[in-house]
């Protein structure tokens, strides 16, 4: 009997301790914080909201009791919030075309191009917290400014900020109810009297409307189709649909579980596309070697047929007069102009007409000696070739 007693005791007890968690002091119910997204208070002034989890990240604005921010995760004592208002990030320009028709909207014209944090505070060179990555034809709100090579933009739907737990008061969400559908009126059919039944007429079918499909549904078919698209060859591989509509679930802040889900699997398309983009890279570094081999070999066998010609001839270059010593005297200009030699034609090469080659290309096959007045090299040639 006196165990009966001490279990009846226990119940009653149980019920008051959770009815003591059930109401906070005000008299309100108390909100649940072990899942997300929930709504919550700011409770102090000038609280910072920073672009990462700890004092050391930036600030990006300010919030003050009474204002209201919208909870998605946390780390250690920091809460993850979707940005408030007048919240916006950085996106580098040289990857964002502005449409002709609204200069509002800009369009990614690169793939995996950065997102960051942005601050009223702080220099968009300086603002270095990542948010994310946009791919290319992916849509921007522009928002009228820019600075150092960078567009302020509206903080895309993959973006958040941090706030301090401590100055936070989780709320309750405002009950709504849902809306009422008016009923419709019913139909009156007028039927004539002795009308003669229609042997061809058919009978009209309903259509049965389809419940919409939850997040959680979604996200499993996006996965399966997500993997029959990893089974196929890397060059056939696309996944840019699949992508935007497991960010829809991601960023939807009712999908519960399924948003978490779905921002793992773009985590792991995100290593599919970078592993795609490095196999890319390291094949245009092998084109590009392959090209620089080949200008290597070329430049070698223009050299060797050069040094072939060389071989007989004792200088090559541009045939000009020179008339300084006189007449009869001419120099060689080289590739860059300047000169490489004097030139004198032997003594049984003296009656050689040579207008004809001054100012051409020519080889000279002679004798290389000391150019006395000047010390520098003297060509005595007895014969002239046109190159």
């Amino acid at each position: 009997m006196r165990s009966y007693i001490n279990l009846f005791i226990f119940v009653i007890l149980a019920c008051l301790v959770s009815n003591g968690f059930a109401q906070q002091p005000d008299g309100s119910k108390e909100v649940d914080t072990s899942s997300f997204p929930y709504t919550a208070e700011i409770i102090g002034n000038d609280v910072y909201v920073r672009s990462g989890p700890g004092t050391n990240f930036y600030h990006c604005g300010k919030l003050n009791t009474g204002d209201k921010v919208k909870v998605v995760g946390k780390q250690f004592s920091w809460s993850r919030v979707v940005p408030p208002a007048g919240s916006f990030s950085w996106i580098s320009m040289q990857y964002v075309e502005i449409a002709p028709n609204d200069q509002a909207v800009g369009t990614v014209t690169g793939d995996n191009v950065r997102v960051y944090a942005g601050s009223d505070y702080v220099k968009p060179l300086y603002s270095t917290t990542l948010q994310g990555k946009l791919s290319k034809g992916e849509k921007v709100k522009l928002l009228g400014e820019q600075m150092d090579d960078y567009y302020k933009i509206a903080a895309p739907p993959f973006a958040y900020l941090w706030v301090s737990t401590k100055f936070t008061k989780p709320v309750p969400e405002p009950v709504v109810a849902p809306p009422v559908a008016p009923t419709p009126p019913p139909v009156e059919v007028k039927v004539e009297p002795n009308e003669p039944a229609d042997a061809n007429a058919t009978t009209a079918v309903v259509p049965v409307p389809v419940a919409p499909k939850s997040p959680l549904e979604k996200y499993r078919e996006l996965k399966e189709q997500v993997k029959a698209e990893h089974d196929k060859p890397a060059d056939q591989q696309d996944y840019t649909d699949l992508k935007k509509s497991l960010l829809e679930i991601a960023n939807d802040k009712e999908a519960g579980n399924a948003a978490r889900f779905a921002q793992f699997v773009v985590r792991q398309i995100e290593g599919y596309e970078l592993a795609f983009a490095v196999d890319k890279e390291v094949q245009l570094q092998n084109e590009q070697l392959e090209k620089v081999k080949a200008g290597i070999n070329k430049a070698r066998t223009t050299r060797l047929a050069e040094v072939e010609t060389m071989g007989k001839f004792a200088i090559v270059g541009e045939f000009q007069t020179y008339l300084t010593y006189g007449p009869g005297h001419y120099r060689i200009l080289n590739e860059a102009g300047k000169m490489a030699c004097y030139a004198l034609p032997a003594a049984g090469a003296s009656q050689m007409n040579l207008k004809g080659f001054v100012g051409q290309k020519v080889g000279l096959v002679g004798t290389i000696e000391p150019h006395l007045p000047t010390k520098k090299a003297l060509v005595r040639f007895t014969e002239i070739v046109k190159q």
